[in-house]
C-alpha cells in the first residue's frame, strides 16, 4: 500500500462540492485522513474564495489509476477542462504525493511542483503529514510550513466537517525518515 495525498479545492458552491468530493474519495479509498478546511482568496484571478483542504489515503492503485479516479470525480462535479488554468472551479483534485515517488511525465508530476508554493496546499498538507519528508527536498512538510512565512495568514479556518463519517484527524504517518 502506498500513502497518497490529494489537495481539494472549490469556489463554486464550495461547501456542497467539497463535501461531495470528499464523500466520493471516501467511497473509493476509505479510510481518509482529512485536514482542516480553509477559505482562501483565489490565485491568479478575481473571484469568489476557495475552500481548500488535503486528504490522505492508502491505495494499491498505480499513480495513473489514482489520477484517472480523481479526474472522474472532478468530471462528475462539472469540472470544465476548457477553462483557463486560473479560473473558478466546481472541484479541483490534485495528486500531490504518491509515497516518495518522483516522476515527471506528461500529465503526471510527482511530487506536484507547486505544493511548496501555495499556503492553501502546504498548510493543510503539513497539518496531516508534518513528519513526512518531501521526496526531493528532504525536509519535512512541517519544517517547510514553519519556514513558509507571511503567506500563512492567507488561510482562514472554516468550521465545516467535510464528511461526518470520515476520520477528520491524521492517520499515522508513514515512517520515511
Amino acid at each position: 500500500m502506498t500513502r497518497v495525498y490529494v489537495s481539494i479545492g472549490s469556489n463554486i458552491e464550495p461547501e456542497r462540492n467539497v463535501r461531495s468530493g470528499v464523500a466520493a474519495l471516501a467511497r473509493r479509498y476509505a479510510p481518509l485522513a482529512v485536514s482542516t478546511v480553509y477559505e482562501t482568496d483565489p490565485v491568479g484571478f478575481q473571484g469568489d474564495p476557495f475552500y481548500n483542504l488535503v486528504v490522505a489515503f492508502d491505495t494499491q492503485e498505480t499513480p495513473s489509476e489514482v489520477l484517472g479516479s480523481l479526474r472522474g470525480i472532478e468530471d462528475d462535479h462539472g469540472r470544465d477542462r476548457a477553462a483557463p488554468r486560473f479560473s473558478p472551479r466546481s472541484l479541483d483534485l490534485d495528486l500531490l504525493l504518491y509515497g516518495d515517488l518522483v516522476r515527471r511525465e506528461p500529465g503526471l508530476h510527482l511530487p506536484r511542483p507547486e505544493l511548496t508554493h501555495y499556503a492553501f496546499v502546504l498548510g493543510p498538507l503539513a497539518e496531516i503529514a508534518g513528519g513526512v519528508r518531501h521526496p526531493e527536498l528532504g525536509r519535512t512538510f512541517g519544517d517547510l510550513w514553519a519556514a513558509y512565512g507571511a503567506g500563512r495568514a492567507a488561510l482562514r479556518r472554516v468550521s465545516m466537517r467535510p464528511l461526518d463519517t470520515v476520520a477528520e484527524f491524521p492517520m499515522p504517518e508513514p515512517d520515511n525518515r
